[in-house]
């Protein structure tokens, strides 16, 4: 597992700290939106960190962790399986790794299209508990990103509304995405407005509580809070 990730290696105590100077950040963002930190959850991306380095950020306190590539995720959960650790997947999902990487998160962030959704809706009957699902949305427009064009969710939504006794282990709970690559913090945010007026459009137009936006990251996630984040994933940051 050591060679796993390794583009960061930082020390046990070099990691506390950074630790709690994004908690601090976090909570300093969150009261300028009128806001406690409480109602942000940070999610420690552990890409590019061994799972070592990653049971150490769960001692720290951050028990939600993200992992972008399912068969990363499969190791490092069972590598650390012990620890009470609430995985989220946040990368692509192809639906021939479905069926082993459901089992073991409690949300995946990157739901792109209604063909994954009937897979993810085929993997998840036996689960005790729902799985929770966001939209992963392309809100700058880049075609060099993943994610849902607005035709294609507001598709994907209506199958969801005029079905709504199929999911049964599965809550659609909000949408996810990222801030532009180029223009800085200030593109970012309006990208971040952009998909929170998404997400509350289209909480009325269909009658879902979507009361989950996952945005920002380690650049731009103060911005993020601002805007109404109330997930932040969190990786490099906490690592150097």
């Amino acid at each position: 597992m050591a060679n796993l990730a390794n583009k960061y290696n930082p020390t046990k105590e070099r990691l506390q700290a950074n630790y709690l100077e994004v908690l601090e950040r976090i909570e300093q963002s969150a009261a300028r939106s009128g806001r406690v930190a409480h109602d942000v959850t940070m999610i420690g991306v552990t890409k590019y960190v061994d799972a070592t380095i990653a049971g150490w950020l769960v001692e720290c306190g951050c028990d939600n962790l993200g992992e972008s590539r399912p068969q990363v995720l499969w190791e490092k959960a069972e590598f650390l399986s012990d620890l009470p650790i609430k995985w989220h997947l946040i990368g692509h999902l192809q639906r021939n790794k479905a069926k082993r990487t459901l089992p073991i998160v409690t949300a995946m962030h990157s739901l792109d299209s209604i063909r994954i959704l009937e897979q993810v809706q085929l993997d998840s009957l036996c689960r005790d508990i729902p799985l929770q699902l966001l939209l992963e949305m392309n809100v700058s427009g880049d075609p060099t990103k993943t994610g849902m064009m607005i035709s294609d969710a507001e598709e994907l939504l209506t199958t969801w509304q005029s079905e709504p006794n199929k999911h049964p282990k599965l809550e659609l709970v909000g949408l996810m995405g990222m801030g532009s690559l180029e223009g800085g913090v200030d593109q970012a945010r309006k990208d971040f407005v952009a998909l929170r007026n998404l997400r509350d459009r289209w909480a009325k137009q269909f009658g879902l509580p979507l009361k989950e936006l996952s945005m920002g990251m380690s650049d731009d996630f103060e911005a993020a809070i601002e805007e109404g984040a109330t997930m932040v994933r969190i990786g490099s940051v906490l690592f150097v």
